[in-house]
């Protein structure tokens, strides 16, 4: 099978992403060129990938047999893309967010009323043990999901994650929001280096409940979590039959049968194992809730996620479902904004039906 061939818009950190994903996983995908504008980083991404990387989007489009282009630029940038791309009928991958604020996103609402082939690369419901998880609570052993308890990532992501679990996609929704402010010894930083002494910062929480009528999201996140040794993520997820609170599952087979297991990591080359060091899968019980779908590509949770957007997309462009639109995308970031505003006010936000959900 031909690996997925795709170009890249922009050269920043998250494009080092997909491009580390194509070289260790090169017979599923692979990067045809970037567009990079800058003279100097262009010349270093192609000394260090060995990619060609183009000035313009003529010269990246000329590339043969792209099935499509991912969007990597800054959030003012990204809706101008899409639309020159759509105007072109070029199957687009953007990141996230689509657009920096609700005028943006609602800019885009034309090129959802036309059909443009984009999709989002919203990866958090792809990560291995959010994908268990959301597997598990749509299975139907918890019931009806009403609850979901997110501490997993800020703004959109957080809010991607809690609408999947909650199934809810467009619904009305009343915000109420603080932050909070509190002094946390600084892990390693945002480009990886080491601390190289002890230092007490600031660290900001919030805390948003979402009320959709009938089911409730409690949002909860530390801006630290991703990089902080000591402050870790946090999920619960309850319907009324049974519940996951992180690992742990709960559910009642009948209501005089409680079930209870956790949800295990099965990694290839540990003790003393010679197939190389990868992700299996999870299991839960004596069941495979999920499995790598990259074995034995040697990837973090977070590339496997992108990678499977990457999947996602190739089958999206060649007449599979949309995994995560562009709507979904402004849904999310437009809900996250709205926490925000709940913040400043200090008063409740009712989240109103906005144009892309009308569609």
């Amino acid at each position: 099978m031909e690996p997925i061939k795709f170009g890249i818009i922009g050269g920043g950190w998250r494009t080092t992403f997909f491009l580390q994903i194509a070289r260790q996983l090169s017979e599923r995908f692979q990067v045809g060129g970037l567009l990079v504008r800058n003279a100097e980083k262009r010349q270093e991404l192609e000394a260090r990938w060995g990619i060609p990387a183009y000035r313009t989007l003529d010269e990246l489009l000329s590339v043969p047999n792209l099935q499509f282009v991912v969007v990597c630029v800054s959030w003012p940038a990204t809706p101008e893309f899409l639309k020159e791309l759509a105007a072109r009928n070029i199957p687009a991958l953007a990141e996230t967010p689509p657009a920096p604020d609700l005028e943006g996103l609602i800019s885009l609402v034309p090129l959802i009323k036309a059909g443009a082939k984009i999709q989002v690369a919203e990866q958090y419901q792809f990560q291995p043990l959010h994908a268990a998880r959301l597997a598990l609570a749509r299975s139907g052993k918890l019931g009806t999901i009403t609850q979901a308890q997110i501490s997993i990532a800020h703004g959109y992501h957080g809010m991607s994650l809690m609408r999947k679990f909650l199934d809810t996609r467009f619904d009305s929704v009343t915000i109420t929001a603080q932050s909070f402010t509190a002094p946390l010894v600084a892990g390693i930083s945002f480009d990886g280096q080491l601390p190289a002494e002890e230092k007490i910062e600031p660290s900001r929480q919030v805390i948003a409940y979402l009320d959709f009528h009938g089911k409730l999201g409690i949002f909860d996140f530390t801006y630290d979590q991703y990089f902080s040794w000591v402050r870790s993520p946090r999920m619960l997820i309850r319907g009324e039959r049974g519940e996951i609170n992180n690992t742990q599952v709960r559910y009642l087979e009948d209501f005089r049968t409680p079930i209870t297991f956790d949800l295990q990591r099965q990694n290839a080359g540990e003790n003393g194992n010679l197939e190389g060091y990868y992700l299996k899968g999870i299991q839960g019980g004596n069941e495979w809730i999920y499995q790598n779908p990259f074995v034995p590509g040697r990837l973090s949770d977070d590339e496997i996620a992108i990678a499977s957007c990457l999947d996602h997309m190739a089958r999206y462009v060649a007449g599979g479902s949309p995994f995560y639109d562009l709507a979904e995308a402004a849904q999310d970031h437009y809900l996250s904004m709205m926490i925000n505003q709940a913040i400043t006010t200090g008063e409740p936000v009712h989240a109103s039906i906005q144009p892309w959900s009308q569609i």
